[in-house]
């Protein structure tokens, strides 16, 4: 997900590109020399990039099983979906609750390429993609209404992605411009890479590559986005020890995040 760039159809494989090398970094094959050769220097410089990759895609199928069993959330709508891989947010939800609905948004035109791959759902349920720019809240809410009702609770996903905007006061804009629009009992799954030096080199880094720039911000930043939500345990903090399904082996990644509700 490119944030701020308006959703286009043609596949540039000259420039680095995000969604690539979260592909790469997970393992994946839908990526390009220019994405590999970024993305093994980033991990190169900063190992811990491809354990947050792999630990930001185990939090969300957490967080999703969670909100699905615990919450009865039948409805998600995940911002900057990247490129499809194994427990994409269908798969996850569904497998708990059939007729959970999903709307994938990205203006990635790779992505778009893959979005056939997005919409294998369950007949019980439902799942779309719109082809949009997250920061255009207006449009990605009116497209999501073909497939959810927002009258009903939503989940709303942010998971490394609000670091492609880059302003704290717009990021925090950007949720309030999504939450406001949801009703009391929506959830926010949100996480993005904690700034330390060794990742604040590696978003140098990543810029000067050539990718869209991606901020890491300090953790007090990241926990304001918590504002107005009543938090699930444990709280906000490294998505490595939310509600893990075994005991943890290694560090916690720099990677923060949290669940929280609207009242």
């Amino acid at each position: 997900m490119n944030a701020g760039q308006a959703p286009g159809t043609h596949i540039d494989t000259s420039t680095p590109h995000s969604a690539r090398m979260w592909n790469f970094w997970l393992g994946g094959k839908d990526n390009y020399p220019v994405d590999r050769e970024l993305g093994a220097q980033l991990a190169e410089s900063y190992p811990q990039i491809i354990d947050i990759a792999r630990a930001s895609r185990r939090f969300q199928a957490r967080a999703v099983r969670h909100l699905v069993l615990e919450r009865g959330i039948r409805q998600f709508l995940d911002l900057g979906t990247g490129l499809p891989t194994a427990n994409s947010t269908h798969e996850v939800a569904q497998e708990a609750a059939a007729d959970a609905r999903i709307v994938y948004v990205d203006n990635d035109p790779i992505v778009l390429a893959h979005a056939r791959a997005l919409m294998v759902s369950r007949p019980e349920g439902a799942t779309n993609y719109v082809h949009a720019d997250l920061t255009d809240s207006a449009t990605v809410l009116k497209e999501a209404t073909a497939t959810l009702d927002l009258s009903r609770p939503v989940a709303l996903m942010l998971l490394s992605t609000l670091g492609h905007v880059i302003d704290d006061g717009a990021a925090r804009d950007l949720l309030r411009s999504y939450l406001d629009a949801l009703p009391s009992g929506s959830c926010l799954i949100l996480c993005d890479t904690i700034e330390t030096p060794e990742s604040r080199a590696a978003s140098d880094d990543y810029a000067e590559g050539g990718a869209l720039p991606y901020v890491s911000r300090p953790a007090d930043t990241v926990r304001s986005f918590t504002e107005g939500l009543e938090l699930i345990e444990p709280g906000f903090g490294s998505i490595s020890l939310w509600r893990p399904d075994a005991p943890l082996t290694g560090a916690p990644v720099d990677q923060w995040g949290f669940v929280g509700v609207k009242p």
